[in-house]
């Protein structure tokens, strides 16, 4: 709503969070890096009056300057506490029920942030700590100094990676998996059928799987996806949200998008069945490691996973 994907609406947008809430979705996700910063007072703007219906996440870690620099990740204690006071003020609230750090800091333990973020809990300004796109034993670690509720990674049809070694992770440590760009960044959708499809401004134009030949080679496995979605009634990001939400009670998928419009196909994913016959051939037409190119550009693909 506020970066990266073109051009936003704020009116718009506000509206679709309360069309959001009025279906039934409680669990909103932001970051203090949106806009940067401005997705927060978006979301805080659309919640005034409705807190109680809302399950607020949101994320610190990626630091960006005021003109919107990228300025690395940090995870040191006192970049927590002040991360977190400026998100509750963006936000307008008093406690953030799902506090994430959005990506590790290499150059800082794992305890030492979930440390600090466990005292944000002890004072209630945090309900429930979560991890983003971490690693395996670095969760385990996280979890040891406190309770790890919910870890945020990109899971989709055309990202199962998560599948070796994450997923089976938090499972076993009972820990709720949260899957964003569940439908591939808008990819699953069908929508883009050429580059020139994305608007310039899009920041999928840098994306690899939106490349060159590794565009063709993707525009292949949705057109398999499309003709599937066709035979069962749906479209195709209905397809891939029912996909995800089949792959067990603990993941809740987060689509973004900016418009009502959207919002509403999304949820018609919940009246979709999918039986053991069309997992399957699901999983034929697009296996874990399937889409061709890295989930992100190489600097972005060195924060993950760590």
């Amino acid at each position: 709503m506020s970066e990266f994907y073109g051009k936003g609406d704020e009116a718009e947008s506000i509206a679709t969070i309360h069309r959001a809430l009025e279906l039934g979705i409680t669990l909103l996700d932001t970051a203090d890096m949106y806009g940067p910063f401005t997705n927060e007072v978006l979301v805080g703007k659309a919640i005034r009056g409705r807190r109680d219906q809302v399950v607020l996440a949101t994320k610190f870690g990626n630091v960006r300057g005021e003109h919107g620099e990228f300025l690395g990740v940090r995870g040191d204690p006192a970049y927590v506490r002040q991360a977190c006071e400026a998100s509750l003020k963006r936000l307008g609230v008093d406690t953030i029920d799902l506090y994430y750090q959005h990506r590790v800091d290499p150059k800082v333990p794992i305890e030492d942030t979930v440390g600090a973020m466990a005292e944000l809990v002890r004072e209630g300004k945090v309900r429930y700590l979560g991890l983003s796109e971490a690693a395996p034993a670095t969760i385990r670690r996280a979890h040891a100094v406190h309770p790890i509720s919910a870890l945020q990674t990109e899971y989709s049809l055309w990202s199962r990676d998560v599948e070796a070694a994450v997923l089976p992770t938090v499972r076993e440590l009972g820990i709720g998996f949260v899957a964003y760009s569940p439908l591939g960044r808008g990819f699953l959708t069908g929508r883009f059928k050429r580059f020139e499809d994305l608007p310039e401004d899009d920041y999928r134009r840098h994306s690899p799987r939106f490349q060159g030949e590794n565009f063709a080679r993707n525009l292949a496995l949705v057109a398999a996806v499309e003709r599937m979605a066709a035979a069962k009634g749906c479209t195709s990001a209905q397809l891939a949200l029912a996909w995800v939400l089949a792959q067990g009670e603990d993941i809740v998928p987060i689509p973004g998008t900016k418009r009502r419009e959207r919002l509403e196909e999304n949820v018609g994913a919940l009246q979709v069945h999918l039986s053991r016959d069309d997992l399957a051939e699901l999983d034929r037409i697009l296996p874990p490691g399937a889409a061709a190119g890295e989930r992100y550009a190489a600097p972005q693909m060195q924060a993950i996973d760590r």
